[in-house]
Formats: C-alpha cells, sequence, structure tokens
C-alpha cells in the first residue's frame, strides 16, 4: 500500500481504531464491555428461579429504581462501610461480602462468583423454596377455610329465607373479593399460626445472617488463636511471640471495625422508623395498587352519578332553560368530573404516603433486634478479647520495668564498688610513687608495716561499700 492508500485508510479508520503504526484495527469486545459497565448479576426471583443476566448500570437503575449514588455503593472497586439502604422499590445490601439488591419479588447479586458468597447462595435459594412453599400452604388452607366460611353463611341466609319467606337483600352483603383478596395477603399465616414475613424480609434476614455469621466465627477463630500466644508471652518474651501477639492485635482492630460498622448500621435503622417503613416493599406495592384502583372506581362512581342527575332532570325544565343555560351546565359538570378526579388522585397519594409513613414495624424491628442482639454480643467478645490483650500488654510492660529496675539496681550497686575500689587504687598509687622513705628501707619478709597498709585498706575499702550500700537502702535507691 503506498502513502497515499494508508492516509485515506487511515481516515476512514474511526477514532480509537488504529495501533501504533497507522494501521486500522478490529474493535476489542472485552474492552467496549467493559468500558460500559456491563457486569454479571445473579438472578433470584420469589419463585426460585436462578439465572445469570448481564446488565449495566443503567438497565439496573431502571429496573429496580434506584439511583446511581446506591448502585455506587455496591462497586467492588470503591471501598465503602457496611450499608443498609432502604428505597422506594428495592433494598440495597452491602455488607461483607455480600453486595446485592432485594425488591418485591427478586434479589440481585453482585458477587455471586466469589467463593465466599456461594454458601450464602445456596442458603438464599433454599430459603425462598421454604418460603414459597409456606406461603402457597397457607393460601391454600386459607381459601379451604374462607370456602367454608361461605358455604356456612350461605346455608344460614338459605334457612332465614325459608323461615321468613322474604326475599328481599341481605342486609349484610358479603364485602369485596379484591378487599378480602388483598387482607388475606396482607396475613398469611402458616400452619402454626405464625405470619409469613414478605419476600424482601426473608432476603434480608438471609443477607443478615451471613454477615453476622461470617463475623462471628472470624471472631471465634481470633480468640481461639489469641489466648495460647497471649499466655506463651506472659511465659517468655521473645521476638517471635512478641511479632505472633502484633499480628494478633492487627487482626483484632480491623475485625472490630468491620463488626463496630454492621452494628451502628443496624442501630440507626432501629431508631428511625421511616428508614424501616421504607423497607416493606410488599405492603408498598399492594398500597399502590390497592390505591390506584379505589381511585378509578371512585371516578366510575362519580361519572355515573353525574350521568343519572342529568338523565333525571325533566325535559321541560332543560327546554325552559333555553341552550345557553344547557351548555353552561355540561361545561360546569366537565369541570366537576375533573376536580373529582384530580382530588381522587391526591387523596389517594396521600393516603399511599401516610400508609407507608406509619407502617407497623414491629415485624422488621424485632428482626433487626435479633441480629443487632447477634451482632452486639460478637462486639462485646472482641472488647473482653482487646481488653485482655490490654492486660496481657500492660503485665509484660510491668515486667520489663521490674528488670529494668533490677538492672539499675545492679548499676548503682557495681557503681558503688567501683567508686570503693578507686579509693584502694588512690592508697595504693600513693604509695607507689618514687619518693624515698623509711617504709621502703627493710626487707619485705619483716616489714609488718606494709601488710598492715594493705589489709587496712583492704577494710577501710568495704567499709565504705557497706556504708554506701546502706546509705542507699535508707533513702530507698535500693531494695
Amino acid at each position: 500500500m503506498n502513502i497515499r492508500g494508508q492516509t485515506q485508510a487511515q481516515a476512514q479508520a474511526p477514532p480509537g481504531m488504529m495501533d501504533g503504526i497507522g494501521v486500522p484495527v478490529a474493535p476489542n469486545p472485552i474492552s467496549r464491555k467493559k468500558g460500559t459497565g456491563v457486569r454479571a448479576w445473579l438472578l433470584l426471583d420469589s419463585s426460585g428461579q436462578k439465572q445469570v443476566v448481564e446488565a449495566g448500570k443503567h438497565a439496573i437503575m431502571r429496573r429496580t429504581g434506584l439511583p446511581a449514588r446506591d448502585l455506587r455503593i455496591l462497586d467492588p472497586l470503591l471501598s465503602y462501610p457496611s450499608t443498609v439502604l432502604g428505597r422506594e422499590r428495592a433494598i440495597v445490601i452491602n455488607l461483607e461480602h455480600i453486595k446485592a439488591i432485594i425488591t418485591a419479588n427478586e434479589v440481585l447479586l453482585l458477587n455471586s462468583r466469589d467463593p465466599s458468597v456461594t454458601p450464602f447462595v445456596e442458603e438464599l435459594h433454599s430459603r425462598i423454596l421454604r418460603h414459597q412453599g409456606a406461603a402457597a400452604a397457607a393460601a391454600a388452607s386459607d381459601d379451604s377455610k374462607l370456602g367454608k366460611v361461605y358455604e356456612s353463611e350461605e346455608a344460614q341466609s338459605r334457612e332465614r329465607k325459608g323461615e321468613d319467606g322474604d326475599e328481599d337483600e341481605d342486609p349484610n352483603p358479603d364485602p369485596d373479593p379484591e378487599a378480602k383478596g388483598q387482607s388475606k395477603q396482607n396475613d398469611i399465616q402458616d400452619g402454626d399460626g405464625m405470619k409469613i414475613l414478605p419476600f424482601e424480609f426473608v432476603a434480608l434476614e438471609a443477607c443478615l445472617e451471613a454477615a453476622c455469621s461470617v463475623l462471628e466465627n472470624e471472631a471465634k477463630t481470633l480468640e481461639q488463636e489469641a489466648h495460647p500466644a497471649l499466655d506463651k508471652l506472659t511465659s517468655k518474651i521473645s521476638t517471635l511471640n512478641l511479632e505472633r501477639v502484633r499480628q494478633i492485635k492487627s487482626r483484632l482492630v480491623a475485625i472490630t471495625g468491620r463488626v463496630q460498622k454492621v452494628r451502628d448500621e443496624l442501630e440507626h435503622l432501629l431508631d428511625d422508623d421511616d428508614d424501616m417503613a421504607e423497607m416493606y416493599l410488599t405492603d408498598k406495592l399492594q398500597q399502590l395498587h390497592s390505591s390506584s384502583a379505589s381511585s378509578i372506581n371512585d371516578d366510575d362512581d362519580d361519572v355515573d352519578h353525574h350521568l343519572d342527575v342529568d338523565d333525571s332532570i325533566p325535559p321541560e325544565i332543560s327546554l325552559e332553560a333555553g341552550a345557553t343555560a344547557a351548555a353552561s351546565d355540561e361545561d360546569n359538570q366537565h369541570d366537576d368530573r375533573l376536580l373529582v378526579g384530580v382530588s381522587r388522585e391526591s387523596r389517594a397519594s396521600t393516603t399511599y404516603s401516610t400508609t407507608t409513613k406509619h407502617l407497623d414495624v414491629e415485624e422488621l424491628e424485632m428482626l433487626l433486634e435479633a441480629y443487632f442482639v447477634q451482632i452486639d454480643g460478637t462486639l462485646n467478645k472482641l472488647s473482653t478479647l482487646r481488653e485482655y490483650v490490654d492486660d496481657t500488654e500492660d503485665y509484660i510492660n510491668i515486667m520489663l520495668d521490674d528488670k529494668q529496675n533490677h538492672l539499675l539496681q545492679m548499676g548503682v550497686m557495681l557503681t558503688t564498688a567501683t567508686l570503693v575500689v578507686s579509693a584502694f587504687v588512690v592508697v595504693a598509687g600513693v604509695f607507689g610513687m618514687n619518693i624515698h622513705i623509711e617504709l621502703f628501707d627493710s626487707d619485705f619478709a619483716g616489714n609488718r608495716e606494709f601488710l598492715w597498709t594493705v589489709g587496712g585498706s583492704t577494710a577501710g575499702t568495704i567499709f565504705l561499700y557497706v556504708v554506701a550500700i546502706a546509705w542507699c537502702k535508707h533513702k530507698r535507691l535500693l531494695e
């Protein structure tokens, strides 16, 4: 290819699609995939089905209704503390190794391929299957009980009609079947009479249990390693034992910080009823459906009422009023219908927000409080271990200080001995001078003065040493 053809190929190639020498290359699908932020998510729905979907950030935002700042919490490249957020349509979970999004009917896991997350996935799947089976059994039993109640009521009404011979309508008509179904969904109970938790609480409980269990196991393992190492250090202070204790203390500080973050998050949720009310996703969804259905029914009733009023007007009145009055009445009726529709919608939204704000959060509060007590017990266990480490350090410091004191005392005694020996050396130095005196004129064997001098100097040195030590003990410089 000549220079002109090469230049033309470079011009036709899109930007960023040429190598270092200017030759166009094919785009890399892996780099494009990374650039768009597509990640693999494990999806578990309320029926127990599992599938892996690849979706980008915007697709997850449209699916769950979460803003981008909440998805940033789940980014594995960023370091965020443990967080549990309740939003309009989803719950964001970032607890230790669990990064998930919980909706009213599905769970999205980000790091499902992590080996540490695999046991959690299996446990969550089994919980969802058990929840589905319990809900189906409870719904079937409720339907059978409700059918028996209906049959008994119909039998009683027939007997009443047969006795009275009256064909009037029942004064106590059956309530709305939709309302019955709605109340039945809200109060589903299992065979033991216990209320079945919604799907989002089942998934939330699995996440909390997995995170608390991991932290508790790490704390227990650290405690089992710490006690022998600390006991060995107290018996023998060595570089190896000190290094082991240093590593244990570093792990203790790290685990304590993680446990403290989880505990603070649960405490924050327990202290705020509005945050707990935001996590009732199923109830909010049912309230939204019921409010929208009731608003539609109310609008239909209002329209029928206006039509009945229009039909009830006698024809002669409308004829006497004239065409202008009839036109004005139609406009007023149309405006009234619009105002009624707007008021119905505003009242439905107000009722939904008020109901959501004043939800009974006792179930979620009991659930969170149970795991708060568990994580608080783990924190207390770590605090006790931290106190034991601190006590061991204090004991080691006391032992080192005691040895240092003994060394200082030994130094004082040796310094005192050196001082008094120096006095003896001074005497020897004085007599060793090259000065002519009568003491050195006689023989060594018969010189008693020399022996008295040496003996007296030695006795004086010992006496001075004993006096110095006694004075140091009197001044409490020595034990």
